[in-house]
């Protein structure tokens, strides 16, 4: 579906963010919020970790391993029923937790696949993929559109790849909000860095959510997004942007990555720079699978490339 993107909305980051680390917050009448201790350039302030439910409850993204927060998790569990622990990616951020909680609780390990190396990774290079946990170990992979009843609560399994291949997203049906992991969140645009991260999966993932009527979303860094529909269309917005600024910096003959992420991110904090350039790479890629742009050999971080 044709979809129409307003030229003036561009994404109004919620760069304040107070939620010191191990504090349990209600943010819901459903749903309480525990930060991980490990921030970061791509965490932000921390990992954001959800308990869902009340008598029975669910965990979505139980984090690192540290010991502070999984005792945390394991205090605002006391007394209720762990009964999922809901995994939306397999960044260590976010999954490694997992296996304690279910040592010590007997919960399953519910939601996205494991890892799976892609197969031109040698060709493209690793991107993010070493930060993957490669033991994650689900007891049972979700697919796309499943119910869980928690209680009387009802949880929706939403398919997001982009990210990574194995994103998903959790609507908690009963108050029409969805927890996002890494695909939507409010502090800053998402990084898809190839070969796992696709910007055209996260792109159709983006309009997959516009479909959806959640009123909210919650992060798994960063507070929430209030206003979803608005926020997707600026998001969207904001990719078209960079690759119309990819599209210009072929035009005036640069043909490396480097020298796009020096002119498109002039004046940005150069710490920033390699971040930029897999979200460079992410873009080339997918504008060759639509033959607007062109590379001297496969699409790689060190490739030339050209407009088509």
């Amino acid at each position: 579906m044709l979809r129409i993107i307003g030229m003036n909305e561009t994404p109004a980051f919620l760069t304040s963010f107070d939620a010191p680390p191990a504090a349990v917050v209600r943010v819901s009448p459903t749903t309480r919020r525990i930060v991980a201790a490990n921030p970061g350039a791509f965490t932000y302030t921390g990992t954001c970790s959800y308990i869902v439910g009340d008598g029975e409850v669910a965990v979505v993204d139980p984090g690192p391993a540290g010991d502070e927060h999984v005792e945390a998790l394991l205090a605002a569990i006391e007394g209720r029923t762990l009964r999922y622990i809901l995994v939306t990616h397999t960044h260590r951020d976010h999954s490694p937790a997992a296996r304690i909680l279910r040592e010590k609780t007997g919960a399953v390990i519910t939601g996205c696949t494991p890892y799976r190396p892609p197969p031109d990774l040698q060709v493209t290079g690793p991107g993010l993929d070493a930060s993957h946990d490669r033991d994650y170990a689900p007891d049972r992979i979700l697919e796309d559109g499943e119910t869980l009843r928690l209680g009387e609560l009802s949880i929706d399994v939403v398919t997001t790849p982009g990210h990574t291949t194995n994103h998903l997203c959790y609507a908690l049906r009963d108050e029409r909000s969805l927890f996002t992991g890494d695909h939507v969140m409010a502090w800053a645009t998402t990084v898809i860095a190839p070969p796992d991260g696709s910007m055209g999966d996260y792109v159709a993932s983006l309009e997959k959510l516009r479909d959806r009527d959640d009123v909210i979303y919650w992060p798994a860094h960063g507070g929430p997004v209030r206003d979803p529909q608005r926020y997707l269309r600026a998001l969207l917005h904001h990719r078209h942007q960079r690759e119309a600024a990819i599209l210009q910096r072929l035009e005036e003959g640069d043909e490396t990555i480097a020298a796009m992420v020096a002119r498109i991110y002039e004046g940005i904090d150069k710490r920033l720079h390699p971040a930029a350039a897999l979200s460079v790479f992410a873009h080339l890629e997918e504008m060759i699978e639509r033959r607007i742009a062109r590379s001297d050999g496969p699409p790689t971080m060190q490739a030339r490339y050209f407009k088509v």
